[in-house]
């Protein structure tokens, strides 16, 4: 006898084009899920660590990061778009629209863009734009993702393919910032308080630097940090049912390397008040306890922002490598472009940040 409140989550076939999932589970926000974020990740971005950074670059209190916001949005769709899913393949058009603090109250709805049967018939890809709202429904951050899902029986009927296109940067005019900078003893305190004076001028096209922190991520780590984002997706929980897959074991969330990474490029990137957006992303292998995280970023673009003097835009790649060093990576062999990644890469990341320029006014 079928049971209607067992909760098996959706199979490929259960997605229709232009359905509208609305997610459970609301989330009001805390200064713990801050703490907690910051002892897994060990990030120390300066606006999301202190408050007195935060009010020198105009904010009204210390805003949550902008990835533990991201994760925990993401975390919201999972029981109905990939509880049954074999690999989140990619990001595009990531948007963070508004500040989150403390006190403020998460939901999420998703659409199906696309739907696209995969030959072996036992799996599909699903592409979803998800959005995430405030207490008073405002967006605070939206994105589209694509992700591999079991269907349910190989013999089911597919949908008609369809893959949606989407745009490989977003806009500058699409960038929204909050942040500002009222005089030049303001900035003189931030770059006091992160450490560093290396400002958006300071940066070219083409400039390369290697994080040479390195971060092992260990069986707690990683699960208590997906139990933060209350992802409950079975890939990153269920030794059992992991044990039949190819890795043989539980795999880390996405998001929690991507966090991670990003931590760890605070070195040589200290300036960075926040991410206004994420223009594309990879998970390009798996990663798992034991593994050593390091990273690399490059700088693809610089950005004025109009009408602003006091903040500039970069346009950053960030890499994510597994038991490799940076300098044991040459940035050509860290795409696909010749057809395969280096077998060290784990994430491909094209984001984009937010950086004070050096003359105000």
């Amino acid at each position: 006898m079928h049971n209607d409140k067992e909760r098996a989550g959706n199979f490929f076939e259960d997605f229709n084009l232009g359905q509208v999932i609305r997610h459970g589970t609301h989330r009001t926000m805390t200064d713990g899920d801050a703490s907690v974020y910051l002892a897994l990740t060990g990030a120390r971005q300066a606006a999301h660590s202190s408050t007195t950074a935060a009010a020198l670059m105009g904010f009204a209190n210390r805003p949550l990061d902008d990835l533990l916001v991201f994760n925990i949005a993401f975390g919201k769709t999972v029981p109905d778009i990939s509880l049954n899913a074999i690999a989140n393949l990619g990001y595009a058009e990531v948007r963070f629209v508004e500040p989150v603090y403390a006190g403020d109250t998460l939901h999420c709805e998703s659409v199906i863009l696309g739907l696209k049967e995969n030959s072996s018939r036992k799996s599909g890809v699903i592409y979803v734009r998800s959005t995430c709202y405030d207490q008073n429904d405002r967006t605070v951050l939206s994105w589209v993702r694509w992700v591999m899902v079991h269907k349910r029986r190989t013999a089911s009927r597919a949908p008609e393919p369809f893959v949606p296109g989407f745009d490989d940067v977003v806009p500058l005019n699409q960038l929204v910032t909050h942040a500002s900078v009222s005089s030049r003893d303001a900035l003189d305190e931030w770059c006091e308080s992160t450490g560093s004076r290396s400002m958006w001028e300071h940066f070219s096209v083409g400039d390369r630097i290697n994080h040479l922190a390195g971060m092992t991520i260990e069986e707690a780590d990683h699960m208590s940090a997906t139990r933060l984002y209350q992802n409950n997706s079975r890939v990153h929980f269920d030794a059992l049912v992991m044990r039949d897959s190819p890795s043989g074991r539980r795999l880390v969330y996405g998001g929690h390397v991507i966090s991670v990474c990003r931590a760890l490029s605070y070195d040589g990137l200290e300036n960075v008040v926040s991410i206004m957006a994420i223009n594309a992303g990879a998970h390009v292998a798996p990663t798992v306890a034991g593994d050593t995280l390091y990273a690399f970023t490059e700088v693809i673009q610089k950005w004025k922002l109009p009408g602003r003097t006091d903040m500039g835009a970069l346009r950053l790649r960030l890499v994510g490598l597994k038991n490799a060093m940076p300098a044991e990576v040459d940035s050509r062999h860290a795409d696909a472009s010749g057809g395969v990644y280096h077998p060290n890469v784990v994430l491909d990341l094209d984001y984009t940040v937010l950086m004070p320029r050096q003359h105000i006014g």
